[in-house]
């Protein structure tokens, strides 16, 4: 199926293409990034809170306590001094990496459960006693302890999370973007939760986070591909392939170009399993030099501007 192109065959436009959407990408940043961070931060701080109170101010850090509230880890992390990176962590408690992170995704894994010993053995030895003087005399903190305390915990762990943070808040942009541009040509959210099939959904609707099942390599494994979002057109017949959106934001040209392999090995996968009936978009905003758009473009990969996001008619939207 050939598809009418968008923005990948017009490289006279790249350069003027990426400077305005530097430029957009900027005007964001510092007009929202400090206020998503603010907000962020606010809401670690009552985490701490919590964790303050589930372990009697880090007076009570057990192997029990963790396997029950295993999220808390990132924030235990955080109360040490120096703060423990999560990889430093596991090489001192000897577990792996992968369970540390499974922890703090809420999740504790069944084969290195009778690790968490070990972990809360390094928390406790390295809980900062100069932050938190009341573990080091017995003596019940003082509302100036605790508030300064929970402050600065917050804030060691929203530094470290910087980046996911400005990430949730790029994604909820673009999507919020894309859904005004769709709401306003009169089509309809539906949960991805009701969808058995992409190719089943109703003409004029769209959906987020859609898994498509994908082969991976030559054997018959497969694996769930995650679409930002997909567009079932308004002309669809029944059994169309809806358009494949893909949400990019970078806030330099490093990254794109160290990942922009992945997008290629995405659409490689999905084309080897469904054909060339697909249509799998990127949505840009920010960094993306001519360098990272002429890899895509040979790729076969087309996209659409942040800052005109109009150009989704081009894709038949």
């Amino acid at each position: 199926m050939k598809f009418k192109p968008i923005n990948n065959l017009d490289p006279r436009r790249w350069k003027e293409d990426t400077r305005r959407s530097v430029l957009f990408y900027n005007d964001w940043f510092i007009k929202f990034a400090p206020s998503a961070y603010v907000g962020a931060r606010l809401a670690t701080i009552d985490h701490v809170a919590d964790i303050f109170m589930k372990t009697s101010y880090l007076r009570t850090v057990t192997a029990d306590l963790l396997k029950k509230n295993p999220e808390m880890l990132s924030i235990l992390r955080m109360a040490t001094t120096p703060p423990l990176a999560r990889d430093r962590l596991a090489g001192l408690a000897d577990v792996p990496s992968t369970f540390l992170k499974t922890l703090e995704g809420g999740r504790v894994s069944a084969r290195h459960s009778s690790s968490l010993g070990r972990v809360v053995d390094v928390i406790n030895a390295l809980l900062d006693k100069d932050l938190m003087p009341w573990l080091d005399g017995g003596k019940a903190p003082g509302r100036t302890d605790l508030l300064v305390a929970k402050a600065i915990i917050g804030d060691r762990a929203c530094g470290a999370a910087a980046d996911p943070i400005i990430k949730n808040a790029q994604e909820r942009r673009q999507l919020l973007t894309i859904e005004k541009f769709l709401e306003g040509r009169s089509y309809r959210l539906v949960k991805s939760r009701d969808i058995t099939s992409v190719q089943s959904m109703p003409p004029g609707t769209y959906a987020y986070h859609q898994n498509l099942p994908a082969k991976v390599g030559s054997g018959s494994r497969k694996a769930n591909i995650s679409v930002d979002v997909v567009v079932q057109r308004k002309d669809a017949k029944k059994g169309d392939f809806p358009l494949l959106v893909e949400c990019k934001s970078a806030g330099d040209f490093v990254n794109p170009n160290k990942r922009r392999k992945e997008e290629a090995a995405k659409m490689g996968q999905l084309t080897a399993t469904y054909g060339k009936k697909i249509r799998y978009i990127l949505f840009l905003c920010g960094y993306f030099d001519t360098a990272y758009l002429g890899y895509e473009a040979a790729e076969g990969i087309d996209w659409v501007w942040e800052h005109r996001v109009a150009d989704l008619e081009k894709a038949g939207v």
